[in-house]
């Protein structure tokens, strides 16, 4: 599937809204509910069993993805505020909660995602903090981003998790 040129054209969810889907352990779509299906652009078979990556905007720093697996694949949630492309080349942020589904067994099974609106006061503050990483990403590379996102927080007496949840509220 070729990836489209991404515009300016920003698309937004309603208060009410939640986007809900889950992948397997790989990432790959195997659920979207009728919301995630709408904003996105893409039928729901052009959706399913295709990498949820596929939604990745070139304006999203490859940190914020490398700490969510690590967390997903550690068995812990974590929340993100993340710009996702559609298929029209227009995107859409959400306020994401991921969160791994376990077997009978205690084994990953599969992964979910719950996303929201963010609120604006969230994204002022984000935009211009993703920038940041992802010049340094393309300047240094994700280790470079990764002190940059440690030093930010530092800087802000904050773990990830208070920092981005207080955002929200």
């Amino acid at each position: 599937m070729r990836r489209p040129q991404p515009t300016s054209v920003e698309r937004s969810l309603k208060e009410e809204d939640f986007i809900v889907s889950k992948t397997d352990l790989k990432g790959r779509i195997l659920y979207g509910n009728k919301i995630f299906i709408k904003i996105s652009g893409y039928s729901e078979k052009e959706l399913l069993n295709k990498p949820h990556s596929i939604l990745r905007h070139p304006d999203m720093p490859k940190i914020i993805f490398k700490l969510l697996w690590q967390r997903i694949q550690n068995g812990e949630e974590i929340f993100a505020y993340v710009k996702n492309l559609c298929k029209d080349g227009g995107f859409y942020w959400v306020f994401a909660n991921v969160t791994v589904t376990k077997d009978k067994n205690g084994n990953a099974r599969d992964y979910h995602s719950v996303r929201r609106k963010p609120s604006a006061k969230a994204l002022e503050v984000i935009k211009p903090i993703y920038s940041q990483l992802l010049a340094e990403e393309r300047h240094g590379g994700m280790e470079a981003s990764e002190k940059l996102l440690n030093r930010i927080l530092k800087g802000k007496g904050l773990e990830y998790d208070e920092f981005v949840l207080g955002l929200q509220q």
